[in-house]
């Protein structure tokens, strides 16, 4: 069937942009190669629990009435009311090396108070890189590289803190390692630190499932279960999709948001991948803990702690199957009105390395899971409270989850370091969107999938 647009991948962003398309009267489908939509963010059921993956927090969340922020922006452009995301903010989070503790919240205030408790030779140099950071144009689609560790030296001379501010925006979303472009940590630092997190009450399936609702009742046809085996082209456009199922779907335009280099592979040698851009390498395991009692019960009272357990933090793929040295411990029992969730939740994620999981035989590989849970677990509960005697039920995800549900090559989960701004391959009528077009979190990637569809298909509009 003939579409005016096709969209490979039923994740935030192809959801965002199929939504944009349809209001302006496109014919969208949406092919995803899983029953259950989201992609790396979605949600599944097991012993008799719901559970997300992916989703910590929605970043950028600025009150009610602020319009210029990427969430109102992005909520504008769907034309979704606030409401129907449900958003509820957290209570604070923290940056916790050994010895030091930054908070913060959606109140900017919180965590100027902690650097001045911490770092009071800091204030100044800190409050003047806050406000650059604040005015920063970071949305063109032209950006000179730079540094940020680099940049970070220009404002503060003192390393630990430097190294407090890359944890958080590196470990949400950071495609390279050791570094991550400055552009980048701007819009991350605002994302997490300047804007805030929040999280769906009853989590990620309350924003996909408002998605799905929102595409289907605008014409757009979704289809599950329905994966694209190869992209074909004539070289310099693509000619059609060919389905696992051996079907054929064509269409005007394109978009992809398996990442660039996985749809270019699916393209062949007619893609014509530029040389010199590899697939990304940075993936996590991530273990998920029910608890018979609240976090909060027993002290943990953080929404999100990010930690590190020496002054220098390093975020590269480890030389085991996982670094237990940092890493994210998420409680969504500590977002306000989630008092009705019926146990208490603690999820830590921490860096791996794919190639290693791959390489293990199947019973070693649950054997490692479990190895690896107790191993992360214990490094965590150094910089937040014990619970490990209160678990009832566990889950552990690796690597190749990521890659199973995500199709990212090496189950990269931000994607390649080079990313595409302005979403072009080398075929005329197939455009990227999503984590390889340079947007990343809930908000970012939602905004990626709309950014693409105005700018490749309504900018006439």
């Amino acid at each position: 069937m003939h579409y005016d647009v096709a969209i490979i991948g039923a994740g935030m962003s192809g959801l965002a942009a199929g939504i944009r398309l349809a209001y302006f009267n496109r014919r969208v489908c949406i092919l995803e190669r899983h029953e259950v939509y989201g992609g790396l963010n979605s949600f599944y059921r097991l012993g008799g629990r719901e559970f997300d993956v992916g989703l910590h927090a929605v970043t950028n969340v600025v009150p009610a009435g602020v319009r210029s922020a990427p969430l109102p922006k992005l909520l504008r452009q769907l034309r979704i009311p606030r409401e129907e995301f449900d958003l509820r903010p957290q209570r604070f989070s923290e940056v916790r090396f050994p010895g030091v503790r930054l908070r913060f919240s959606n109140e900017a205030e919180l965590l100027l108070e902690d650097v001045a408790g911490a770092f009071p030779g800091q204030v100044d140099r800190f409050r003047r890189l806050v406000a650059d950071v604040a005015a920063y144009d970071d949305g063109s689609l032209e950006i000179t590289p730079r540094s940020a560790r680099g940049v970070l030296g220009e404002y503060l001379d003192d390393p630990l803190l430097i190294e407090m501010l890359l944890c958080p925006t590196m470990f949400y979303g950071s495609p390279s390692e050791h570094d991550l472009d400055f552009t980048h940590f701007v819009t991350l630092f605002k994302a997490i630190v300047l804007q805030g997190l929040a999280r769906p009450r009853d989590g990620v399936r309350t924003i996909l499932k408002t998605l799905v609702r929102r595409f289907r009742a605008c014409g757009g046809r979704l289809r599950t279960r329905c994966g694209v085996e190869r992209i074909e082209t004539d070289g310099r456009a693509v000619t059609g999709l060919v389905l696992d199922s051996g079907d054929r779907v064509t269409a005007d335009v394109y978009f992809s948001s398996a990442g660039f280099p996985e749809t270019l592979r699916l393209c062949g040698a007619a893609g014509g991948a530029p040389p010199g851009e590899p697939p990304g390498r940075l993936s996590f395991m991530e273990s998920i803990s029910c608890l018979d009692t609240s976090p909060a019960e027993l002290g943990l009272e953080a929404a999100v702690t990010f930690f590190n357990h020496a002054d220098r933090f390093v975020y590269a793929t480890p030389d085991a199957l996982v670094d237990p040295r940092s890493g994210v411990v998420c409680c969504p029992n500590n977002f306000q009105d989630h008092e009705h969730l019926p146990e208490g939740i603690v999820r830590v994620t921490s860096l791996a390395d794919h190639r290693r999981w791959k390489s293990l035989e199947r019973a070693a590989y649950e054997a490692a899971k479990g190895d690896a849970y107790r191993t992360t677990v214990a490094e965590a509960v150094r910089f937040v409270p014990d619970y490990r005697d209160h678990v009832v039920f566990c889950d552990v995800f690796t690597p190749l989850t990521i890659e199973r549900f995500t199709g990212h090559l090496g189950g990269a989960v931000y994607g390649a370091p080079a990313k595409r701004r302005d979403g072009r391959t080398p075929l005329n009528n197939l455009f990227i969107c999503g984590t390889d077009q340079g947007l990343v979190g809930i908000v970012g990637t939602m905004l990626s999938g709309i950014w693409m569809a105005n700018l490749h298909v309504l900018q006439d509009s």
